[in-house]
């Protein structure tokens, strides 16, 4: 069957000298891996370039449901990013976003609401032109809402159990829950949106243990989720 969706570009490996094996979470159908061939004119229709992590592309391919690598056979550019390569903070904010998601949407299925939430959310990453320090904070916590375990908000007092994802009058007997001024900043994170963001103030410090928190709170909602590469350059960006 052939199929024409919009996909983001999760993750790109080199295979060989002109092969590729390239991660897409389509609109159409979910998580796919693809395996393509570079050509060697400079005029084809695959471009090297389309495939940096997070490209929003619109792609072509022969879709075969029992292959483990599909084949793509067009690809281009559906919203180009201007200000994203050109700065080193959002930079390092999408390179990190790109490999969370390649773990986090590993199994995914076709899901438009998780689809239309991702490439919002980048666009509007483009088109800032100021406050998006908490970005990558704010994302990480609306995304748990289309994965299932958002916090629940019947209650928003007392400690927060990050196993069950609650807060709760009563210390739980597991050690994983926030309690004091972490519990708070999880409060502040579930009010916060990308336009109201900027208005909160974090020192570096409580960004660090927040982000480290949401890591956890993430490895304990999601089978085998591995610690991030990409975690140290993002720390790196927010020291100075």
């Amino acid at each position: 069957m052939i199929v024409k969706t919009p996909a983001i570009v999760l993750h790109t490996l080199k295979y060989g000298e002109r092969k590729l094996i390239v991660d897409l979470f389509t609109r159409q159908l979910g998580r796919l891996s693809f395996v393509m061939t570079m050509p060697k004119s400079v005029h084809g229709a695959l471009k090297k370039q389309y495939f940096q992590p997070l490209t929003l592309l619109e792609v072509t391919f022969d879709h075969r449901p029992r292959v483990q690598l599909q084949k793509l056979t067009d690809a281009r550019l559906l919203v180009p990013y201007t200000t994203i390569p050109l700065s080193p903070e959002k930079l390092s904010i999408t390179l990190f976003i790109a490999e969370f998601l390649y773990y986090a949407l590993r199994s995914e299925q076709r899901n438009d609401p998780l689809y239309d939430y991702i490439t919002d959310s980048l666009q509007w990453l483009d088109a800032a032109t100021q406050g998006v320090a908490n970005f990558h904070l704010t994302f990480l916590m609306r995304l748990a809402r289309f994965l299932g375990f958002y916090p629940r908000m019947e209650e928003v007092r007392g400690v927060f159990d990050l196993r069950e994802g609650t807060f709760s009058e009563v210390v739980p007997t597991h050690p994983d829950f926030l309690q004091g001024r972490e519990a708070e900043m999880v409060r502040l994170l579930m009010r916060m949106d990308f336009g109201s963001m900027h208005l909160f103030r974090f020192s570096r410090e409580e960004r660090q243990r927040i982000l480290t928190v949401l890591m956890r709170y993430y490895q304990l909602h999601l089978p085998d989720f591995p610690e991030l590469r990409s975690l140290a350059v993002l720390r790196e960006v927010y020291a100075n």
